[in-house]
């Protein structure tokens, strides 16, 4: 039988002592020739190295545990329709809200459905994937014979310019799509080693599980399109040189990587809307861009204060030539260490080349909707940020060897405190995450010039009744950028908070100007023009945003609000369960649906819609007051429910501190039904006096009428719907 030649990994020749200690560092030793020892060995004695690297992460995060929702969160799942609406998980894949990566929206799916909305299971599911990537780092690098392997894992996981990935909910994107692209290089580690060492026998399967997690990783976030360069380097590395016959293993990763990417443009130019302005930049002014994002990102990883979520946008002026100066060193940086590859410097320029290329996707080459508002983010260098970081811990490991004898506690203890510091720092930077207006105002702290967070931070601010800073932050907005659409709309309804419709109209058509397609802003309009009385005015507006946007439940439910104010009940009920077909957990559509059914004699299922709203809002007075009406005066026996009645109206009324005369009028007629004719005619002397001194003759009007009738020990009955 002929015996089976070992195998003798590509060795290059070195001249230098130097050079063999290199080559010897790298795994390419004599001692190196047979297949890579972690690939194959049992981790049980690791595994306390693993557990205290998952749980000094996790501890690290803790300010995030019970932290809530923030930007972009209801875009990718709080309001997306495919998981809290009607497309469903099948949505997820035929849909365009799957946008660019189907298979974390796939993942958000399956916790909505175990644990809806509640924030804290997804941030620790977040925190879970990201630890266990660190894990994952840890075995990729011991694979490839990186010196300080479990140190640079923990740097990776430690370090506070992960927080923004880890913290952030929407960037699962970053988490899992990481998870599959470092088990992809494992089983590519564990195909290689498989198929050239001798002791192992070649398989296949390595190489397709390998296939399998790249397809996996570009469906978490397209921005892992590089990885099969990346396997290149991979492999480069592991044989000590690289032969050409390799690409043919690659190509089926980069029929993947060239087809995602396709998409991923379009998805950006043609779903996320990065045309226009914001990304005309010229071909010199986007190499310019490319040059100081890699100086940036490098930058922040060895001095990482201040992370801000969003940073100023640069002013890039291409007419200068010192502006060329930073993609200048990055290619000279390149070259030189290629050029000195096969010594000292052949793990340096593996770890350069490596964050260069897995920056590339966003060094603005291509449009990013992100960089409309800057060009760099933390989020973008999670995983470049593995090469310098592990290549920082190969070199503080190295550096401290000699120490071990006369010092053997001073690498732990230096090592530790390091960990420690960043461990401290991430802590800290958890806190900007707890919510959006914390979120917002610690983004403006450092860049006060960042009008999209002047603007969101605004839009909370009206949220809590805040209206006056509200404005402020509005104006401020618009002062540092004139063009943005959703500036000129908030500010729009902050003047129809005031009662100011006349003022409030132009601020929507100047925001229709910048985008006639921005339906937020045509949705508006057509609600101001609905109070200005120019019903067919709004109407069109309404219908115009259902032709941008069919699935629009804002369109929908507004549109219902005008047909059943115009009487058309049929219709108006068309549209408010088109609405509720959209967002199914609406209270205030099934409300309204309520009310119409109601006008059209339907009131049992009048009074299981309003059942439905106050069962989503329960402390909700006019969702009380509506029902407890319907079971006081409804004109069918089987309907009404004086008990129920009674208990609902006076929820409604001690929620508004017996100020509102419409909800002590309901009251009044819930006493009558349930037979206190003394209750009902002392509530509705209330409610009338009430009405008088607030200005509303009609309602003042109506409750004297019933007085009377309530004098009588006589209820009121709605007339039948004829």
């Amino acid at each position: 039988m002929k015996a089976t030649p070992e195998y003798k990994p590509n060795q290059r020749s070195v001249s230098t002592a130097s050079g063999a200690k290199a080559a010897t560092a790298r795994g390419h030793g004599p001692e190196t020739d047979k297949v890579v020892d972690f690939l194959t060995s049992s981790p049980r004695r690791w595994w306390l190295f693993g557990l205290f690297l998952v749980v000094a992460t996790i501890l690290a995060y803790q300010p995030i545990w019970h932290a809530g929702f923030i930007w972009d969160d209801d875009l990718h799942l709080t309001a997306n329709p495919c998981i809290v609406g009607p497309l469903g998980f099948k949505g997820i894949w035929t849909s365009s809200a799957a946008t660019y990566y189907p298979l974390v929206l796939s993942s958000f799916w399956v916790e909505h459905a175990i644990w809806g909305l509640n924030p804290m299971p997804y941030h620790l599911v977040n925190i879970a994937v990201h630890a266990a990537c660190a894990v994952l780092l840890w075995f990729v690098l011991r694979g490839l014979k990186v010196r300080g392997a479990w140190l640079g894992a923990a740097l990776w996981a430690l370090h506070p310019v992960q927080a923004e990935s880890a913290a952030w909910i929407t960037e699962l994107k970053n988490t899992q799509s990481c998870l599959f692209y470092l088990l992809a290089i494992w089983f590519f580690l564990k195909w290689r080693s498989a198929g050239t060492y001798a002791g192992r026998k070649g398989t296949e399967w390595d190489y397709a599980l390998t296939l399998l997690c790249a397809a996996l990783a570009i469906l978490s976030k397209a921005s892992t399109v590089m990885l099969p360069v990346v396997l290149g380097l991979v492999w480069w590395w592991s044989d000590g040189g690289w032969r050409w016959r390799n690409i043919f293993r690659l190509v089926p990763f980069f029929i993947i990587s060239a087809a995602a990417s396709g998409w991923t443009i379009w998805e950006q130019q043609f779903h996320s809307g990065a045309v226009g302005p914001e990304w005309s930049q010229s071909r010199p002014e986007r190499l310019v861009i490319a040059g100081k994002v890699v100086w940036f990102y490098l930058g922040k990883l060895l001095w990482p204060h201040p992370l801000i979520f969003i940073y100023p946008r640069w002013q890039i002026d291409a007419s200068r030539p010192t502006a060329y100066l930073p993609v200048l060193a990055v290619g000279v940086t390149l070259f030189l260490l290629w050029l000195n590859r096969r010594g000292r410097a052949g793990p340096v320029f593996f770890a350069f080349a490596y964050f260069v290329v897995s920056l590339f996707p966003v060094l603005g080459f291509f449009n990013v909707y992100f960089f409309r508002f800057s060009y760099v983010g933390d989020h973008f260098q999670y995983l470049a940020s593995q090469g310098p970081l592990a290549l920082a811990a190969a070199a503080l490991t190295t550096a401290l060897d000699p120490c071990k004898k006369r010092s053997p506690f001073l690498k732990p203890a230096l090592c530790g405190t390091l960990l420690l510091l960043l461990g401290g720092l991430t802590w800290l930077q958890c806190g900007m995450y707890a919510d959006s207006e914390t979120l917002w105002r610690a983004t403006l702290a450092d860049n006060p010039d960042c009008w999209m967070a002047r603007n969101n931070l605004g839009f909370i601010l009206t949220q809590k009744g805040e209206v006056d800073e509200a404005m402020a932050q509005f104006q401020k907005a618009l002062q540092i950028n004139p063009k943005d659409p959703p500036t000129w709309n908030n500010v729009g309804n902050v003047l129809l908070h005031w009662g100011k419709v006349d003022e409030a109209i132009p601020y929507f058509q100047k925001a229709l100007q910048v985008n006639p397609n921005y339906v937020e802003a045509r949705n508006n309009l057509g609600s101001a023009l609905l109070q200005e009385g120019k019903v067919d005015e709004a109407i069109a507006q309404f219908q115009k945003v259902l032709q941008i946007n069919p699935d629009s439940m804002e369109a929908h439910g507004n549109l219902g609000n005008v047909l059943l104010q115009e009487g058309k009940v049929d219709e108006a009920i068309a549209q408010y369960q088109m609405a509720l077909q959209i967002s199914p957990n609406n209270p205030n559509l099934y409300n309204n649906l309520g009310n119409a059914l109601s006008r059209q004699g339907q009131f049992e299922q009048a009074s299981a819609h309003y059942q439905a709203a106050i069962k989503l809002e329960p402390n909700n007075p006019s969702f009380l007051n509506n029902l407890a009406w319907l079971l006081a005066t409804c004109p069918e026996a089987r309907v009404r429910n004086g008990q129920q009645a009674v208990q609902l109206a006076e929820q409604a009324c001690q929620l508004t501190d017996y100020e509102k005369p419409q909800l002590i009028f309901t009251l009044a007629a819930a006493y009558a039904e349930a037979g206190r004719f003394e209750d009902a005619v002392a509530a509705s002397g209330e409610a009338h006096k009430l009405a008088l001194a607030l200005g509303q003759q009609a309602l003042a009007l109506h409750s004297q009428k019933l007085l009377e009738l309530f004098k009588a020990h006589k209820p009121y009955r709605e007339r039948p719907v004829q």
